[in-house]
């Protein structure tokens, strides 16, 4: 296959309690029935919050299925519950085996590794990361033994956390679990990687739209596909928008748009919650 183009979208949120969120995966659903990529990854936070409300997942497999392309899927905090942190307060729902396995059973393994265009492919459960839990060591094993099945092939890496702000040294209280990868674990991932030819890294979950390369790596932050927060909940550090983003890989070579699918709305998570209150 001499070019692969595939649209990446993020943090959709979708529960049956928020309509407005189901009429931005509409407009999405919409524009990727016009563009027909080959592929569809949605880098998690699929559901508004399946810790509390598990039926949110269903919901959202509901909604991609009808999709016109295939989709591979990617767990997010909202989806599986929040990487135990060194820095701060501990997350509400963390991340366990139980819920992995509940994301699993409705949208396939939560990591994976395909290769198309001359590239090699590979996602990661960047929730399991610090955690403890015995999958968390089965997949960073796991990806040692995919970068060398790579053989040389530039990679692109799809995850739900990015892996730092704009420098692996990033100050730790800038580089909590809460928001990156996690520091002792980001370590161990990137030890693994620096043997790879690392040229992508696609991540979602901060809500903001950011673009910058890193040391030959271009790192990607996808934006909500739901809604936008607040300067007054959170910094801003990139653009504040609902969006997606499109790739076209060929041998050796990238491009990527930066685009909002028509009519989506910048809904804000302050006004969406006040809603139903």
């Amino acid at each position: 296959m001499p070019e692969f183009r595939l649209i990446q979208i993020s943090d959709p949120h979708l529960t049956r309690r928020h309509a407005s969120l189901t009429a931005n995966f509409e407009r999405v659903s919409a524009h990727i029935d016009a563009a027909r990529p080959d592929l569809v990854i949605n880098s998690g936070d699929l559901a508004f919050d399946a810790p509390t409300s598990p039926d949110d997942l269903a919901f959202a497999r509901s909604l991609h299925d009808a999709l016109p392309v295939p989709c591979r899927y990617l767990p997010g905090n909202h989806d599986v519950g929040d990487n135990p942190t060194e820095l701060g307060p501990q997350p509400p729902h963390p991340v366990s085996e139980a819920r992995c396995r509940a994301f699993s059973r409705i949208f396939g393994d939560d990591r994976w590794r395909f290769e198309a265009a001359g590239w090699s492919f590979i996602g990661l459960n960047s929730l399991l990361m610090q955690s403890g839990l015995p999958t968390e060591s089965e997949q960073l094993d796991w990806l040692a033994t995919q970068l060398a099945a790579a053989a040389g092939r530039p990679v692109a890496l799809f995850l739900h956390k990015p892996l730092f702000l704009d420098t692996p040294d990033d100050p730790e209280l800038e580089a909590s679990a809460i928001r990156y990868i996690p520091p002792p674990a980001r370590r161990r991932l990137l030890d693994v990687l620096g043997k790879a030819d690392l040229r992508l890294v696609a991540s979602g979950h901060v809500h903001q739209r950011r673009d910058f390369t890193y040391r030959g790596t271009r790192h990607i932050w996808a934006p909500s596909a739901g809604f936008i927060i607040s300067d007054q909940k959170q910094e801003r550090i990139g653009i504040k928008e609902v969006g997606l983003v499109e790739y076209r890989f060929e041998p050796d070579s990238l491009e990527v748009r930066h685009i909002r699918a028509p009519g989506q709305v910048d809904i804000d998570l302050d006004e969406l919650l006040m809603d139903n209150v």
